[in-house]
């Protein structure tokens, strides 16, 4: 169980963060910046879901899963697998959770209409707010790919596969609620020369 008794700790004042291992490291230190992006788009899953509580409860209901498993996510990536042991077993993302995320993916996605071009991020706040969590997504998975190119770190390659399916069904979800895609704005090609 996490407790969380005082706010502040004055442990971070220079500029470094614990680890879940226990290992500080510096704030602006790769694995740090992969697990502070998660947290930023869950974050911005939430502002979504201001949008989607009482307009789209089934979608509401599935961002709010994944809003938890975006913690384990950011637990995984907080506790290296440095090969010593710990005294706790770390929590890491799993292939279930995948399987979880694209089951909600293709529950969405049958009822779209067919994409006739890229989409703009827009239409209504819930898809605006959607798009937005899906970019910082997105951005996410490409810091936790970075961190996996160094030979001396480890990713959990479950962890980037649920992450990369997490922007795919952001942009699911944000299609569903403009309409089911009938709404979508959609990308004209030059149409501004």
């Amino acid at each position: 169980m996490v407790k969380l008794n005082k706010i502040y700790t004055r442990t971070g004042d220079k500029g470094t963060t614990g680890l879940g291992s226990g290992e500080r490291r510096l704030k602006c230190d790769p694995r740090v910046e992969a697990y502070g992006t998660v947290d930023e788009a869950n974050a911005c899953i939430g502002l979504a879901r201001v949008h989607t509580a009482e307009s789209h409860p089934e979608i509401d209901a599935i961002l709010g899963r994944i809003q938890n498993d975006m913690f384990d996510l950011g637990a995984d990536l907080s506790t290296p697998d440095t090969g010593k042991p710990l005294e706790y077993e770390p929590l890491r993302i799993i292939a279930s959770q995948v399987a979880r995320i694209e089951q909600d993916i293709d529950l969405i996605n049958k009822n779209l209409s067919p994409l006739r071009s890229f989409v703009l991020n827009g239409g209504t706040p819930a898809a605006a707010a959607l798009h937005l969590a899906r970019t910082v997504a997105r951005r996410a998975e490409r810091a936790m790919v970075a961190l996996a190119q160094d030979e001396n770190e480890h990713v959990n390659a479950e962890g980037i596969k649920y992450i990369n399916r997490v922007s795919d069904l952001l942009f699911v979800a944000a299609r569903a609620v403009n309409d089911n895609g009938n709404a979508d704005v959609l990308w004209v090609p030059g149409k501004n020369r």
